[in-house]
């Protein structure tokens, strides 16, 4: 067998002409369509199991609890070194005490959210309007508050304003005194 050499002006030639002729295959071929490669990103991204970010905060006061509840709020749901990230946002006056108690909180997270949360990373601030949820508690109206309103309110001649007046006064009667207004904490002493 002879060796050929690569200087050889004649085989030089020959390969001119094979590669010249000769389709090339891409080395890497792309993903094909944009959807494939959105699904290859979004794969990464999403985590396959466990709660979004807006189920934790709808059953925040359920597991936490209505203590708790008052002082931090979820904000973001991230990943972490095996597992999720759980970013809490807390009462500046209140982060020592949310501090302290995080094993407990990503404990009870973690059940609902399907056990993957691995660390909680707290972040102080103000809480937004619309984290505040509050259920307002009513008392019920006695039938002699009711009697007594409604023959108050009969001295009003106009209908619409005299039913107006009684269901406003049925509103005050019947709200509970413990119930805050949706800007956030308010200065009451802290529940513990």
């Amino acid at each position: 067998m002879a060796k050929r050499s690569t200087l050889d002006p004649v085989e030089e030639a020959r390969a001119r002409i094979r590669l010249r002729y000769a389709k090339a295959k891409p080395v890497h071929p792309g993903p094909g369509t944009l959807g494939k490669a959105a699904m290859r990103v979004a794969r990464k991204k999403v985590p396959s199991k466990g709660a979004t970010l807006s189920k934790l905060k709808l059953e925040w006061d359920d597991i936490v609890g209505e203590q708790l509840a008052r002082l931090c709020r979820p904000e973001k749901l991230g990943p972490a070194r095996g597992g999720r990230l759980l970013t809490l946002k807390v009462i500046p006056a209140a982060a020592g005490l949310v501090q302290h108690q995080t094993e407990m909180i990503r404990q009870r997270v973690s059940m609902a959210a399907g056990g993957d949360i691995t660390a909680i990373k707290i972040v102080q601030g103000k809480f937004g309007r619309q984290a505040a949820v509050h259920k307002a508690k009513t008392i019920p109206l006695t039938p002699e508050q009711r009697d007594a309103l409604i023959s108050s309110a009969q001295k009003i001649e106009d209908k619409k304003l005299r039913d107006a007046i009684v269901a406003l006064g049925e509103a005050v009667l019947t709200a509970s005194e413990d119930v805050t207004d949706d800007t956030g904490p308010t200065d009451a002493p802290l529940p513990f």
